[in-house]
C-alpha cells in the first residue's frame, strides 16, 4: 500500500505541490443512486414535480459541483476542467435514479474528486427537489468507476 499523499513526513496535512508534475490528458468517472419509492420515481419521470425538471436541475448541479470541488475539499486543486457530463438515468425496475458522470482535463492532477463531486451533489439535488413528497429516499452507493491519466495510471472499478 502507497502512503498517503496528502500528509508530510511530520503527519501535518498540506497539499501536494503539482508544479513539477507533467500535463496528461485526464479523465475520472463516477457513479452515485437515489433510491425513493415507485410514486416518487414516477413523478419525475412523468414531469410532474411542481418543482420543474428534477433530472435537468440536477445536471446543472453536477456540473457546477465539479467546477467547484477545490472550494469544497480543502486539499484539491483549483482545475481548469475541460468537460463535465452528468448523465441520469431511471431505473424503474430498482425505484432508483443512476447517475454517472466524466469530467476530464490536460492537467498535472486528477479528476477523481470531481467526479465523485459532481455524482454526489447531483444525487443531493434529487433528494432536495423531493423531499417534500419524500423524506426516506436513500443516497449510495457513490464511487469511483474509472480513472485515466497520471502518474498513478489507469483505475477501473469491480462490477
Amino acid at each position: 500500500m502507497s502512503s498517503l499523499t496528502h500528509i508530510n513526513a511530520d503527519g501535518e496535512a498540506f497539499m501536494v505541490d503539482v508544479s513539477a508534475k507533467e500535463e496528461t490528458r485526464r479523465e475520472a468517472r463516477a457513479e452515485a443512486f437515489v433510491a425513493m419509492s415507485a410514486a416518487t420515481l414516477a413523478m419525475i419521470i412523468e414531469g410532474k414535480h411542481h418543482k420543474g425538471d428534477v433530472f435537468a436541475v440536477a445536471r446543472i448541479a453536477g456540473i457546477q459541483a465539479a467546477k467547484r470541488t477545490w472550494e469544497l475539499i480543502p486539499l484539491c486543486h483549483p482545475l481548469a476542467l475541460s468537460n463535465v457530463e452528468v448523465h441520469l438515468e431511471a431505473q424503474t425496475a430498482h425505484n432508483r435514479v443512476r447517475i454517472e458522470t466524466r469530467c476530464r482535463l490536460t492537467g498535472k492532477t486528477g479528476v477523481e474528486m470531481e467526479a465523485l463531486t459532481a455524482a454526489s451533489v447531483a444525487a443531493l439535488t434529487i433528494y432536495d427537489m423531493c423531499k417534500a413528497v419524500q423524506k426516506d429516499m436513500v443516497i449510495g452507493p457513490v464511487r469511483l468507476l474509472a480513472k485515466s491519466g497520471g502518474k498513478s495510471g489507469e483505475f477501473e472499478a469491480a462490477n
